[in-house]
């Protein structure tokens, strides 16, 4: 698997949780519950975007790795 794969497939993982954390977030009734999962939802959110500038940075580097 190739670097461009791998971080393609990071990336796809960390919007999935993001997702799921937002959805927790708006269906549960606990307020605790609920700002902790917009919390979790808010440092992937951060995470995706460090992500993302590393992947434009690998495709800049090495172009075969541009998805």
């Amino acid at each position: 698997m190739t670097v461009g794969t791998q971080m393609q497939k990071a990336i796809a993982g960390i919007q999935s949780a993001a997702a799921t954390m937002k959805t927790f977030s708006l269906e549960t009734e606990d307020q605790q519950a609920k700002a902790d999962f917009k919390q979790i939802a808010e440092q992937l959110d951060c995470s995706l975007e460090v992500l993302k500038g590393r992947q434009k940075y690998i495709e800049e580097q090495e172009p075969q790795y541009k998805s």
